[in-house]
């Protein structure tokens, strides 16, 4: 009888799909000894956009949020999502800032570390997964699904193989926008099989409605760890719900290890959260409903609001299917990249851009200019010549690899400059990833120490 595991998400990728990752600490904190001891193989946990919204929206300290979570589960291996060489924000850093980023992350209580890259670009991961494998840590290598002209079974499996070469533990299929088809899945899990003997953990999102079929093909075709969320914060753009799964396998005769028991305290405790999400305004019902335009767009939900939010703020919602149309035009421009971050935003923000301007490319951001230098990797297909000539305007392409071209000192004059103000080498990197966020998150820091102070004099 084959076993099935599960990753839990509710802690990460449900919080961030549905309610922006503004689930704080304080909210989860009280089941996070009964998430230790339901049986999961593992618990997402951090990365992704969770260090981000801790530091600017939250007022919590990302490392003091991981330190308390590795305290109250001692016993499940907690995971993260890193974007290869842009780590956490949404450019390229040095190998130097990738390594010492890596090793914080395992010293603070990481376990497995999901490397993935926009574009597929392996020269992105390496660094990232070797650090990763000489910390001791488990180095999942993540291929972003796509579907288009050059997105071919053999290429996937070329990836993969390289993975495999660089020393990953274990292959994540990483389906960002939930187009990955029952068929596709079974298709592309058998590939990797035949190709690799290493698990494969599958992820994917409930957007499109397809991720419950594609998750019991993928099972079917072999694969070993499925994501999936605790019900309150499961379907819409988060993943299928665990309780579902967990008693669909096991009735298709599957042996799965989840703790029935302890995932029903789960759910009870976090349908109030839900509830106060949903009053509140932060869980929009839209996120929560089925959207097949993905299939046809490939625009992942997160996207699709980010799409409107951009044109409603322009006061030129009336373009919203103009926007859409384009988008999948940009893509192709732009080498077919898998819609993910950071490269959903700049296809995104460059076909409502096209769309205004009543000219494609007239208007181009600083970010698709990076883009076409080649300082996020190499794309998936070559960039239409014509349109990249006419954004770099005369200026040359970079040669090679990007990271190449940065300092190495960056880390030692980071920490010169901040001084006192980083108490260790965790707020350096902090301040490297979002300078102005950790500036004011260390500023409210001191003076919520200072009040503290003055407030126990006073009782004196």
């Amino acid at each position: 009888m084959k076993k099935v595991q599960f990753t839990e998400t509710v802690l990460r990728d449900a919080s961030q799909s549905l309610v922006a990752t503004r689930m704080s600490y304080d909210q989860f904190e009280g089941i996070l000894e009964t998430i230790d001891q339901a049986g999961y193989y593992s618990a997402e946990c951090w990365g992704g956009a969770t260090f981000d919204v801790c530091l600017r929206f939250l007022n919590e300290d990302p490392w003091e949020r991981l330190r308390k979570i590795r305290a109250k589960m001692p016993n499940t291996k907690l995971q993260m999502l890193l974007r290869g060489q842009n780590i956490l924000g949404y450019k390229h850093y040095s190998d130097d800032i990738v390594r010492r980023f890596v090793r914080a992350a395992v010293r603070n209580g990481i376990d497995i570390i999901r490397i993935f890259d926009a574009l597929n670009d392996v020269d992105n991961l390496k660094v990232a997964i070797e650090e990763t494998v000489s910390q001791g840590a488990i180095a999942s290598g993540a291929i972003s699904y796509t579907t288009s002209p050059v997105h071919t079974l053999e290429k996937y499996v070329e990836i993969v193989k390289e993975l495999k070469q660089m020393g990953v533990s274990t292959i994540c299929i990483k389906d960002m926008a939930g187009i990955l088809t029952p068929k596709a899945a079974y298709d592309l899990v058998s590939a990797i099989k035949d190709a690799v003997d290493l698990p494969i953990v599958m992820h994917t999102h409930c957007t499109t409605g397809m991720a419950f079929m594609t998750y019991l093909k993928s099972v079917e075709a072999g694969a070993d760890v499925i994501d999936t969320a605790i019900s309150p914060f499961s379907g819409g753009t988060s993943q299928p719900a665990t309780e579902t799964l967990a008693y669909a396998l096991r009735e298709l005769g599957y042996e799965v290890d989840l703790d029935d028991n302890k995932l029903f305290k789960m759910a009870n405790y976090f349908k109030p959260i839900r509830a106060e999400f949903l009053e509140k305004g932060t869980l929009n019902p839209i996120s929560m409903a089925t959207d097949t335009q993905c299939l046809t767009y490939q625009i992942p939900g997160g996207m699709l609001s980010n799409l409107l939010s951009q044109l409603k703020s322009l006061n030129a919602l009336d373009k919203f299917d103009e926007a859409l149309l384009e988008t999948p035009r940009v893509r192709e421009d732009m080498g077919y990249p898998p819609l993910v971050t950071p490269t959903s935003q700049l296809v995104g923000t460059q076909a409502v851009q096209n769309v205004l301007a009543g000219e494609r490319y007239k208007n181009v951001g600083a970010e698709i200019k990076a883009y076409c230098r080649g300082e996020y990797g190499k794309t998936p297909a070559p960039i239409n010549p014509e349109i990249r000539a006419k954004i770099l305007n005369g200026e040359e392409p970079l040669k090679g690899r990007y990271a190449d071209t940065l300092p190495s000192d960056i880390y030692e004059k980071t920490a010169e400059q901040l001084g006192d103000t980083a108490r260790c080498e965790e707020d350096v990197l902090s301040y490297i990833a979002f300078p102005q966020v950790a500036e004011k998150f260390f500023q409210q820091r001191q003076e919520a120490e200072e009040k503290k102070v003055r407030y126990s004099i006073e009782q004196l």
